[in-house]
């Protein structure tokens, strides 16, 4: 496992594992908003897009994202396979 040097690639990283969990799900931004939603987030399609683009967000909103996508058991290794 190759853990990440830099914060661009911690960045690069969390955001691609995301996007990565949403297709597995079949998890669109729009359904994403929507089940954000249940858990105190009140986002917009656009802000989860740009969240996920720029690879900058707070670990409360990805906490809140993996809940959302009803992950459970994530292992930091997944993240080296990016």
């Amino acid at each position: 496992m190759q853990i990440a040097k830099t914060e661009a690639e911690w960045q690069a990283r969390a955001s691609a594992f995301l996007k990565a969990k949403m297709k597995e799900k079949g998890v669109t931004y729009a359904a994403l908003r929507e089940r954000l939603k249940a858990h105190g987030f009140e986002e917009t399609e656009a802000s989860i897009t740009m969240k996920l683009k720029r690879g900058t967000f707070a670990a409360t909103f990805l906490l809140a994202c993996l809940a959302a996508l009803e992950l459970e058991g994530v292992q930091l290794a997944e993240l080296a396979e990016l």
